[in-house]
């Protein structure tokens, strides 16, 4: 069903961030594909409330359901414009606890925050590039963390992760230019279900971040629709902790 309308997947988009971005980004003229692993009928329901949306279930560790994933997405709506590598994985360690950190929880927190997005990216690009207009670019946005960025996270492999996303934003950014814009956010605490008990971090938050509060999913829905709506940005990793990272 071709549509005039610019389209944007969104990965990981049946709750928190991924729910916000999507709702922004169809409150801004988008037609959207939502995507998760698992919860389909949350993501079902989701589409049919936003209207213009398809959704669509893959496992992003899983390279065949990466290609149908981007494969459904184009042949939904004829078009995309906008890429948001959203949907991410983690896992609690402490820092200290090196033998947790074991070969499988590496790899499998490289295969989705990593591998998946740069998968994406190159799956997605000849539609991107076709969609594209003189001036007006195709777009990515990686959603990373500011574990990314400053020597913290909920474990060691995951903060490499998002490290590597980091980096592989710029470099993608330089290799697609000027068709395709990559740029990535990095949100310190987000208030969600998944982060409500984390009362350190709250804490944490309300004390030193210059804003005093942990940041909303529609914060960083925000901050991704600003970037989308650039023209020219490219490259950067926009530090999305209320100013933490000041401190």
């Amino acid at each position: 069903m071709p549509t005039l309308r610019p389209v944007a997947l969104v990965t990981g988009s049946t709750s928190g961030i991924g729910a916000a971005i999507a709702r922004r980004l169809s409150n801004e003229g988008f037609a959207l594909v939502l995507h998760s692993r698992s919860s389909v009928a949350v993501g079902q329901a989701l589409a049919a409330e936003l209207g213009d949306a398809i959704y669509v279930q893959a496992d992003l560790a899983n390279e065949p359901d990466r290609e149908r994933l981007v494969q459904e997405a184009i042949a939904a709506w004829g078009r995309l414009d906008v890429l948001v590598n959203n949907a991410g994985i983690s896992q609690v360690i402490a820092h200290a606890d090196l033998a947790a950190a074991t070969p499988a929880v590496w790899h499998a927190l490289h295969e989705v925050n990593v591998v998946a997005p740069f998968r994406l990216v190159a799956l997605a690009e000849s539609a991107l590039r076709a969609a594209a207009q003189p001036g007006h670019p195709a777009c990515v946005v990686n959603i990373s963390s500011h574990a990314g960025v400053r020597p913290k996270g909920a474990s060691i492999p995951y903060a490499a992760s998002k490290a590597a996303l980091n980096h592989m934003t710029r470099l993608l950014a330089l290799s697609l230019a000027p068709d395709i814009r990559v740029n990535a956010v990095a949100p310190g605490l987000v208030d969600t279900p998944l982060t409500a008990g984390w009362t350190q971090a709250q804490q944490l938050w309300k004390e030193r971040a210059p804003m005093q509060r942990a940041a909303r999913p529609e914060d960083i829905a925000q901050a991704v629709a600003m970037l989308v709506a650039s023209h020219y940005l490219t490259g950067e990793i926009l530090m999305s902790d209320g100013g933490l990272n000041l401190t």
